[in-house]
């Protein structure tokens, strides 16, 4: 169900798509859905926790096998594993990242909170990039919001005419990255 879903999600949007034809892609009946999901929000929600969930672990798995490589290393490495990851997934990613604004809001709360763990890896790594001196960052927060945004957006176009491969595009995303604080 999760993955027709987001199938749906992605190509309609969440407001465009009903539990109905959810249903029917799937050849069950509308009601067959209630016993797993109690709404259409329900259902976004654990697409939103799932996607959100892989993101922040990788992420965390990433940064903590770079960790005694220095700022830029784990910055490059956590770049990468972002990036590649909303490439790699990017319909998981695009209901993920643009359908927030449909959540309930104690669930919209879940997930911001979620994203602002995986924001904080970036933002850990910025400032101690800066504290070192390996970065020349005027402002932490735009660098921080830039590169939250550059690899947060994948997902809205990948793939294209020019990248197919989410792991080269995490690399050139890493490397971007790295000349944007250095």
């Amino acid at each position: 169900m999760r993955r027709a879903a987001v199938e749906m999600f992605a190509r309609d949007g969440f407001g465009g798509t009903s539990t109905r034809q959810i249903a029917k892609h799937l050849n069950l009946s509308p009601a067959a859905m209630y016993p797993h999901y109690k709404s259409k929000e329900e259902l976004l929600f654990a697409i939103a926790v799932d996607g959100h969930g892989q993101i922040l672990a990788e992420l965390r798995s990433v940064d903590a096998a770079a960790s005694g490589d220095g700022p830029g290393p784990r910055l490059r490495a956590v770049v990468a594993a972002f990036a590649g990851w909303q490439a790699r997934h990017h319909e998981h990613a695009k209901v993920v990242q643009y359908e927030m604004h449909a959540l309930a809001p104690e669930h919209f709360r879940v997930v911001a909170r979620m994203r602002r763990d995986t924001v904080a890896i970036i933002e850990g790594i910025v400032l101690e990039g800066i504290q070192s001196g390996d970065f020349t960052v005027d402002n932490p927060d735009d660098a921080v919001l830039a590169i939250s945004s550059l690899c947060v957006d994948v997902c809205r176009w990948f793939p294209s005419r020019t990248h197919s491969d989410p792991d080269a595009l995490g690399t050139a995303y890493a490397d971007l990255v790295l000349r944007m604080v250095t």
